[in-house]
């Protein structure tokens, strides 16, 4: 259950993080509401995840699922640059979680 609780938050603050692109610097409205409450969700999920898991883990897989799914919106959904330097950043990103969670979740 840990789990599914942290997929949601990750899922959270990919959406928040999505939406903030869209509030033009917070200055419209409906995209800087869903910012906000994703976030608001995001944070409130990580804390029930902490309760049962270490933060190390947690933070490393929330922080490096949401790092490499958000660069990967960008490059496939938002037109930024999808070079091979960019692609490996993200391989990076993915094989450090792995490898911090080498220990297994507690």
């Amino acid at each position: 259950m840990v789990y599914v609780t942290l997929a949601c938050a990750i899922l959270s603050e990919i959406l928040a993080t999505t939406a903030m692109k869209y509030s033009d610097g917070f200055s419209r409205l409906w995209p800087s509401l869903a910012t906000a409450l994703g976030y608001l969700l995001a944070f409130a999920l990580l804390a029930q995840t902490l309760k049962s898991m270490s933060v190390g883990t947690a933070y490393a897989i929330w922080s490096g699922a949401g790092t490499a799914v958000i660069a990967m919106i960008g490059m496939v959904f938002l037109g930024e640059s999808a070079g091979a330097l960019k692609l490996l950043g993200v391989l990076l990103v993915i094989a450090g979680v792995v490898v911090l969670n080498l220990d297994g979740a507690h």
